[in-house]
């Protein structure tokens, strides 16, 4: 903080390396921030640096937030909410009127069981892979291996690429002329409709996704790798432990905190898959490959009628469930 008996040496100080203009600056920061520092205080000064970031979170988190409970809770196509009557829990109770909720045929919103049970099996399958297949690589790149720098870059490369890009870039190559089916020709195989096909779309959709997210989580999983200090393996060497007895008593237990990480944020991240999906099936074909959040999204915005108070519903459900599910992870974590 600038106090007043050095306030003429911290400009100094501040000031000797900057170049005119950005001295110009510094000065008049100091200008505006002592005088705000002798009325509040030193301690209260804290507040003035993150108030422009809560102003930033109220208003592009907290307040969308608020606003969503409350389409949840109204009905009606208008867009404004002074125009939206209220109906209470309607929408709450379309969205669960069902007669077997393993069958949505039997639901009254039968699209919206449909995503549930999509995405729910995508996340099964796709956390566990991307933890496995993380793991194995995060192992891999840990070792003394040559040109393990240049690997860490290129395991990493896809998670720097814009999920779109990375969704058309495959579809172009697995479509019906695409480059798979004619390597596929070329080697005296028949062609396969990858992208209408229901089961081969849904093995894509998850392979995609595992392919273009795996380099963000094998760099946690590394990290936590390298923090396991050297000396615990030696001492399990002398203790007579073979490569899998360190794995499973020593690497794993070590790497359970960045482990609880991974899986919280896959699963949050799993939930919430939409971007690859949109750009590459657009849920189909059929519903196949419909998860919650395209299902928001055709409510809200896609659909010529659009349900603002069903599709805010299903999101808040949605949100529900993701608090309950990390909280859950959280305390196994801490328990474990």
């Amino acid at each position: 903080m600038i106090r007043h008996t050095s306030r003429k040496s911290l400009k100094s100080s501040l000031t000797m390396p900057l170049t005119w203009g950005a001295a110009q600056v510094v000065d008049l920061v100091d200008r505006l921030l002592f005088p705000l520092q002798r009325v509040l205080g030193v301690r209260r000064m804290a507040y003035v640096f993150v108030l422009p970031n809560l102003l930033i979170f109220g208003i592009f988190i907290l307040f969308p937030t608020l606003l969503n409970f409350y389409y949840a809770v109204t009905g009606g196509v208008k867009l404004f909410p002074r125009e939206r009557p209220f109906v209470g829990l309607e929408n709450f109770r379309r969205l669960f009127d069902c007669q077997n909720f393993f069958d949505p045929n039997t639901c009254r919103e039968d699209l919206f069981a449909r995503a549930v049970m999509n995405t729910t099996g995508y996340v099964i399958f796709w956390v566990v892979l991307l933890v496995v297949i993380s793991m194995l690589t995060a192992l891999a790149l840990n070792g003394n291996i040559k040109g393990r720098g240049f690997f860490r870059s290129v395991f990493f490369f896809p998670v720097l690429l814009s999920p779109i890009v990375v969704a058309l870039i495959w579809k172009w190559m697995l479509q019906e002329n695409g480059l798979v089916n004619a390597v596929l020709l070329g080697v005296g195989l028949q062609k396969i409709s990858f992208l209408t096909n229901a089961g081969w779309s849904m093995f894509w959709v998850i392979f995609i996704s595992v392919w273009a997210q795996m380099g963000f989580y094998t760099l946690i999983l590394l990290a936590g790798l390298q923090a396991i200090p050297g000396e615990v393996y030696e001492a399990g060497k002398i203790d007579g432990a073979d490569h899998v007895s360190a794995f499973w008593y020593i690497t794993l237990p070590l790497l359970m905190p960045s482990m609880l990480v991974v899986l919280v944020l896959s699963l949050i991240r799993g939930v919430q898959v939409f971007d690859v999906v949109f750009a590459f099936t657009g849920g189909g074909p059929g519903t196949a490959t419909l998860y919650l959040v395209q299902y928001i999204y055709n409510n809200g915005f896609a659909s010529a009628v659009k349900n603002y108070g069903l599709a805010a519903a299903a999101s808040v459900t949605m949100g529900l469930v993701l608090i309950i599910l990390t909280l859950i992870q959280l305390r196994l974590g801490r328990e474990r």
